[in-house]
């Protein structure tokens, strides 16, 4: 198997470690029951319950899906970035001590990454690079 076929906006975001422009990303109103998944392994990352309206212009989540995200501090110094854990696909940043949910977290994940399985479908087989 391989991974997923991306774009050339996906593989600028997801391989290139890119960022989608703010409110444009077709999950960020998104608001149905479901699980997200990564665009280039299937891998589950979060559930819809954890996602809430930061304002921000992308979708965020107070909680991942149990070692399904993993963090990295930024090129930039400053920032920790969040990648697939199955196949390190980049996903966006993540930021705490901004007191939005009671989590005081938020996964700010770029529409690009993701890709949005509803709670009435099956989740798609995990892909690999092998």
């Amino acid at each position: 198997m391989a991974y997923n076929p991306l774009s050339k906006e996906e593989e600028r975001i997801i391989l290139s470690k890119g960022t989608e422009m703010p409110f444009t990303g077709a999950l960020y109103h998104n608001n149905l029951s479901g699980t997200y998944i990564c665009r280039r392994c299937n891998s589950p990352l979060y559930r819809s319950k954890d996602k809430f309206n930061s304002g921000c212009g992308w979708p965020s989540f107070d909680d991942e899906i149990e070692g399904a995200v993993s963090r990295h501090i930024d090129s930039d110094g400053q920032r920790v970035e969040i990648v697939c854990s199955h196949c390190s696909g980049h996903l966006g940043h993540v930021f705490t001590g901004e007191q939005f949910t009671a989590k005081n977290t938020r996964h700010c994940v770029n529409s690009a990454s993701l890709r949005f399985i509803p709670s009435s479908e099956e989740l798609p087989p995990l892909q690999s690079d092998l």
